[in-house]
């Protein structure tokens, strides 16, 4: 593979302006497609196969002006009992009748008639039917909803819409960019070199350019999640600017070594061209292997972040040494180009001008302090993520609803006012939907269903039926007492499903938003040890296959456990648990999104085996060619540093410019994502990796001479490379 990736890197310097043209001519296409293809976005998670949509299902069939999105509109008077006068009366008359000819609207419920106003005579819900459901609800439409009740205002009365029909989706606003800047601050500082910063940033823009094109070109005949654009932004723009540092870093060095542009950029695009290839093939696996949970919303999200980072490796082999080529020294500090210049053909400029050769640099420092002292820094290491990961077992998972949205927003002062005047269970209230055969035997289950619910623990009221127009399906409306997120909500979904499930003659399903959170978060609780299962065993493979050895595999295998575990406990102390919430501008601690830790896994998982790579196949390197163990690790330490040091700062940067966003789901997996990212590389890769090598001393490179037989050879560190070019001497052009 490296010998291939060679040649790629020389035929793209040597035609750059063709490569150029083409990728700007793919970013114009695809931007175009985006611009008269893009189609909406989806803030529900369906969930094929649990009874909650199984249940709507049957609504959308049977019952369809029951399956549209619902709204809910919060209603204060000024005070207590004034509903009971006539003339509050005649407010919300007025509020219900203007609700009800909003566009899209079916109808609006007085809550006179069914009972939906406080014992205080204060407070009234006023229940809205739309059409369509929430995916479909219109932006105009969702906007007359929002503004519904200026005349009630007027008079001193507070009036907040809200339910499920305000869901949707989250803006991109100027807040990422500060990550972005950061990022491009580390490169500067980095390279030195404001040619060579600007070039890596701007092959990154577009190839995630591209892909986010093509995935809002697709979004016309795909459904994607809302969520879905913002995790393939966050995370091509963060691989894609550490994949083109990788091979700009290798450039610069081949430079410093007397090679012409030409043969720098291949070497470059053939040794970390290589890692880059596979680091990307990483994530890339370990976010369409989601696809195994069958979980559709989950599949696409994974699929989208997937195509992205496939772009970014891309652009990363065939853009990035194309504009190499345009650069040419520029990409060297200007101390250091005059330097070049004036050397011989094929003389090296000498180590002592290149910062990651220099053995008195921080890396070879810290080098050797963690070789010498090994055994306590892994007993403090592990001792440290331990602690940190102490949370996790507390870990609880759900989809967020109203009562975690920012404060002030339309859909928390709704569910705030609702929870006010009549508590949590209002803001999450179930849907059992009762079908028999005819509508005689959905009268007669109707009266069961009910008396069954009722005495269920922790049902607060089981509203009266709606027929449908034939009167073969009923659908009752069930308050619990808890809110939609707490766990006793979720045990009454199960007791309540027990309760009737014996109901003969017809089916009894329960559904609403809040039960279908539950059923997607179980879902995706039970497929996490197996995509675990599924990643680890991955990553020992892949490894096993770049390093000929058993047991560098299992220590990187431990090593992503370590991290996923502390990334698990501070982000459940933070998000969940509320500790230091104030920090990241959350408002409301909830638990967290039920979809978060798989998603986390499966970047993490490739990120993890990227600085792996990056820093142990230069120990295995030096390795083969001759030093001690203990040589190996400090001199894989010392020159890979520097690099994963500026990479994992920048997707830290990218990351956490997310967690300034003000939606919850998009705040945690930026923080987690961030958090991640710190403790896997600086932790984990360059201070347990490092530490444990040294300890396992030439038994880290051990492997059974029939498996070396048996796996094929990939020549990640481009072994083969080096000995078709040992014969050639570089010519300077």
């Amino acid at each position: 593979m490296a010998t291939l990736l060679y040649r790629l890197g020389r035929g793209a310097l040597r035609r750059r302006r063709l490569v150029v043209a083409l990728w700007l001519v793919v970013l114009v296409v695809a931007g175009l497609a985006a611009a008269t293809l893009r189609g909406p976005t989806a803030s529900n998670f369906t969930m094929p196969g649990t009874e909650s949509q199984r249940a709507l299902d049957l609504l959308a069939d049977q019952f369809p002006a029951a399956s549209g999105a619902t709204g809910s509109i919060a209603v204060k008077a000024p005070a207590d009992g004034q509903l009971a006068t006539p003339e509050g009366q005649a407010v919300v008359q007025e509020l219900v009748q203007e609700a009800s000819t909003l566009p899209g609207v079916v109808g609006a419920v007085n809550p006179f008639q069914v009972g939906a106003v406080s014992p205080n005579g204060r407070y009234a819900l006023v229940q809205v039917q739309f059409a369509t459901g929430g995916d479909e609800v219109t932006d105009e439409q969702r906007t007359a909803y929002e503004e519904v009740g200026a005349a009630a205002e007027a008079k001193g009365w507070q009036v907040a819409p809200g339910g499920e029909v305000l869901g949707g989706e989250p803006e991109i606003g100027s807040t990422e960019a500060l990550g972005v800047l950061v990022a491009a601050i580390v490169l500067i500082i980095t390279f030195g070199s404001l040619v060579a910063a600007g070039m890596t940033m701007l092959n990154a823009l577009i190839g995630v350019g591209v892909g986010m094109a093509g995935l809002f070109a697709l979004s016309g005949v795909i459904e994607l999640t809302s969520t879905a654009p913002i995790l393939a932004l966050m995370l091509g723009l963060a691989v894609g600017i550490d994949y083109s540092l990788f091979i700009t870093s290798r450039h610069r060095q081949n430079l410093l070594e007397g090679l012409s542009p030409e043969e720098a950029v291949g070497r470059a695009v053939g040794t970390a061209g290589s890692a880059v290839v596979f680091a990307g093939a990483t994530v890339v696996i370990a976010l369409a292997g989601l696809a195994v949970v069958n979980i559709p919303f989950l599949t696409v999200m994974g699929l989208a972040a997937a195509g992205t980072v496939t772009i970014a490796v891309l652009v990363a082999i065939t853009l990035q040494p194309a504009l190499l080529g345009f650069a040419g020294n520029r990409v060297l500090p200007r101390r250091l180009r005059s330097t070049v210049d004036s050397a011989a053909p094929g003389e090296p400029v000498g180590e002592e001008t290149l910062p990651v050769e220099d053995r008195s640099g921080f890396g070879f420092r810290w080098a050797r302090f963690v070789t010498r002292f090994r055994v306590p820094v892994i007993l403090v290491s592990l001792l440290g993520l331990g602690l940190l990961a102490l949370p996790t077992p507390d870990m609880r998972l759900a989809l967020p609803d109203a009562s975690t949205a920012t404060e002030g927003s339309p859909a928390r002062v709704a569910s705030d006012l609702t929870t006010e005047g009549f508590g949590p269970g209002f803001t999450g209230r179930l849907a059992v939907v009762v079908a028999g055969d005819d509508a005689q035997a959905t009268a007669a289950a109707v009266p069961q269903v009910t008396a069954m619910i009722q005495r269920t623990e922790n049902v607060l009221a089981v509203a009266p039926p709606q027929l449908s127009p034939d009167g073969r399906t009923a659908l009752l409306g069930v308050v619990p007492k808890t809110g939609p997120t707490d766990e006793a909500t979720e045990t009454l979904v199960h007791d309540v499903r027990d309760a009737v499930g014996g109901v003969k003659d017809a089916e009894v399903l329960l559904t609403g938003a809040t039960a279908i959170g539950i059923d997607v978060s179980e879902k995706l609780s039970d497929a996490l040890p197996i995509y675990l299962l599924l990643v680890v065993g991955l990553s020992v493979l892949l490894l096993m296959l770049v390093f000929r050895s058993l047991l560098v595999p299992l220590k990187a295998a431990l090593g992503f456990l370590l991290t996923v575990a502390a990334t698990f406990g501070i982000t459940v102390a933070i998000f969940q648990q509320g500790h230091l919430a104030d920090l990241v501008g959350l408002d409301t601690p909830a638990p967290l999104v039920s979809f978060l830790p798989i998603l986390l896994i499966g970047i993490l998982f490739g990120l993890a085996m990227d600085y792996e790579v990056f820093l142990v196949s230069r120990m295995r390197e030096d390795f083969v060619h001759g030093e001690t163990a203990r040589e190996a690790t400090i001199s894989g330490m010392g020159h890979g540093a520097r690099v994963v040091t500026a990479a994992a700062l920048i997707m830290m940067s990218v990351f956490g410019g997310f967690v300034f966003l003000e939606d919850p789901i998009i705040k945690s997996m930026g923080f987690a994502l961030a958090i991640g990212v710190a403790i896997d590389a600086f932790v984990v890769r360059m201070t347990i990796v490092p530490a444990v090598m040294s300890l396992l001393g030439d038994r880290a490179w051990w492997l059974p001479r029939w498996l070396n037989r048996a796996l094929p050879n990939v020549d990640i560190e481009g072994e083969g490379l080096r000995e078709h070019l040992d014969d050639r001497t570089p010519t300077r052009v």
